[in-house]
């Protein structure tokens, strides 16, 4: 049997190729990320008469190229989990780290568990898309916060209390109430400076323009705002009104682009068979179901329902020594966040449309009667949500 250690960086890799107690096939050397040193490599670990395995950690994208190019010539390749290889690593007493070594002791730990090394096998193209999408959606979703807090604090030094009044919810992202007030009438001054029944017609006007309702009441609460508000940064001043007009246009292409990135996902997301079992599901929406999919991918990639709660990161391993065990245990969170997130979502979708008929919902008010705490209760919920959607997707794919 022969290990082959690759420890993979950024456009470049070292390789180490072992055979057991400590046999040197290759000392480690660099082969960069192109076609003709990465075929070299292929050629290589093919010309062995041996048994080959390779083994690299998960980094992130920079071990993509390497990794998809062997395993499109049938080369059984093993990709470990980062923490496992860390702490492998720990049980040597003296420290050391260079892409050197490091490829070394790749090389060495494959040696060493040879019989439980797992082939990788490839996602569909589809979940691969959907995973990016969704970690895209996820970038875009803390810009629109950020842009959200930079436009409130532009209207607290020109329009102050102006975001409470205009509170709206919009389904379709180039309508929203606020931005486009803010977009008309940038500054109180602009408020002021008019007579109230003039500025009650403009209100309207612009309403019946945007398709808002032509509310006379909500235009006099607006004038009596800017009649009472305190403006600290001046309308006269040149750079007022461009940074106001700016978050603005700034947060509208977010929303455009989330509008844009979550279409893609529903359409891919509708393309596969769980969509609709997912969809189905209490607490699940129309946004939600596609970045579920996406976090999950092939359910068929966990052996049991466990595995997929082990992959949320929110399993409680025990801890038992002699006669004591404990009980009072936390989830581990070693795990992906971004569904531990999604699927706290889930949950609180669940407890505020209230499905008296749902077990998870049922689940999450049980343990609340318990004593838990809210969030304690939810992640409860989750687990339980989990171990459903693995019985009903699984169920899809053996029919």
């Amino acid at each position: 049997m022969i290990s082959v250690g690759i420890d993979v960086s950024k456009e470049k890799s070292t390789v180490c190729i072992l055979k057991p107690y400590g046999e040197i096939v290759r000392s480690p050397y660099e082969i960069t990320h192109t076609e003709s040193q990465m075929a070299e490599l292929a050629s290589m670990i093919k010309c062995f008469d041996d048994e080959v395995r390779v083994i690299m950690e998960a980094t992130g994208n920079y071990h993509l190229p390497v990794l998809s190019f062997l395993k499109e010539h049938e080369i059984f390749v093993s990709v470990i989990n980062p923490l496992i290889m860390k702490k492998y690593s720990n049980i040597i007493l003296r420290k050391g780290k260079t892409d050197k070594i490091d490829s070394i002791k790749i090389a060495n730990y494959g040696l060493d568990n040879w019989f439980h090394l797992t082939n990788h096998e490839s996602s569909k193209d589809v979940y691969v898309q959907l995973r990016l999408l969704g970690r895209q959606y996820g970038h875009y979703i803390k810009l629109k916060i950020e842009s959200k807090l930079s436009l409130t604090t532009m209207l607290d030094y020109t329009m102050p209390g102006i975001k409470t009044a205009l509170k709206s919810r919009s389904d379709k992202p180039e309508k929203d109430k606020l931005n486009d007030f803010v977009e008309e009438y940038w500054h109180y001054d602009n408020i002021t400076q008019k007579s109230k029944k003039q500025f009650i017609n403009s209100y309207k006007t612009w309403a019946k323009k945007k398709g808002y309702h032509q509310s006379e009441a909500k235009a006099i609460k607006i004038y009596n705002l800017a009649q009472q508000g305190i403006p600290t940064l001046s309308s006269n001043a040149p750079s007022t009104k461009m940074l106001v007009l700016e978050a603005v246009r700034v947060l509208r292409e977010i929303d455009k682009t989330l509008a844009l990135i979550l279409s893609q996902m529903q359409e891919l997301a509708k393309s596969l068979k769980e969509y609709t079992v997912v969809r189905e599901m209490s607490g699940v929406g129309d946004i939600i179901a596609p970045r579920l999919i996406a976090e999950i991918g092939d359910i068929r990639r966990f052996h049991s329902g466990k595995a997929l709660i082990a992959y949320a990161g929110i399993d409680a391993p025990p801890y038992q020594s002699g006669r004591f065990t404990g009980t009072r245990r936390r989830i581990s969170k070693r795990g992906s966040s971004v569904l531990r997130k999604t699927g706290y979502e889930v949950m609180k979708c669940l407890k505020s449309n209230k499905p008296e008929t749902d077990a998870v919902y049922l689940f999450i008010i049980k343990k609340e009667a318990e004593g838990k705490a809210s969030k304690v209760a939810k992640m409860a919920g989750l687990n339980k949500f989990l171990r459903i959607y693995y019985a009903r997707v699984k169920e899809v794919y053996k029919n």
